[in-house]
């Protein structure tokens, strides 16, 4: 167990790396097959999991050129834990709205008014035409065991963070040495 943690330390922007793709393939994959539409706070949540890809890539990368036996730096893991820090408020802020613990911004909704064909309009007006209906980010529109898909996302980014701030301070003999 001790040598397995070890290489997660070690190796940490490699995990952190795939972890936030399959994060993002997740969400994508309940938008496009489960039909779930993303409200702005959902799209807010996306955009941490691309900068941590962004972080670990190039960290990933640098290590990679630089053929260091070290394992990846420790200044990209502590960078990760404040992008994951940053994608948990916004996780918990969502995740409390739900909930009614306090109130939403008033413009979070899913979709964009913008969207509309003008060329239906005169249907619209008359109400002939079926517009779907646009989303809060206060609506559950999935749960699991009680908790919705902000509140795991919330689980989540608290344990990426909490792992990114222990690969940051990983001891010195977690790191191979340099020959």
């Amino acid at each position: 167990m001790k040598r397995l943690y070890s290489i997660l330390m070690r190796w940490w922007t490699v995990f952190a790396f795939v972890i936030s793709a399959a994060m993002l393939a997740a969400a994508h994959a309940f938008e496009r097959f489960g039909g779930l539409d993303p409200c702005n706070l959902c799209l807010k949540q996306r955009e941490v999991y691309w900068a941590a890809l962004a972080v670990s890539g190039a960290a990933t990368a640098w290590h990679l050129i630089s053929r260091s036996r070290r394992g990846t730096p420790r200044l990209a893991a502590f960078v990760l834990a404040l992008v994951f820090i940053t994608g948990a408020i916004t996780a918990g802020f969502h995740a409390g709205g739900e909930q009614g613990w306090w109130a939403l911004p008033a413009t979070c909704m899913a979709g964009n008014p913008a969207d509309i064909d003008y060329g239906n309009l005169a249907g619209i007006l008359n109400g002939t035409v079926e517009i779907d209906p646009i989303i809060s980010c206060g609506d559950i529109a999935w749960s699991f065991m009680g908790l919705s898909m902000a509140a795991w996302n919330f689980i989540a980014l608290v344990l990426l963070s909490v792992l990114s701030l222990l690969a940051a301070k990983r001891p010195k003999d977690a790191r191979a040495p340099r020959n």
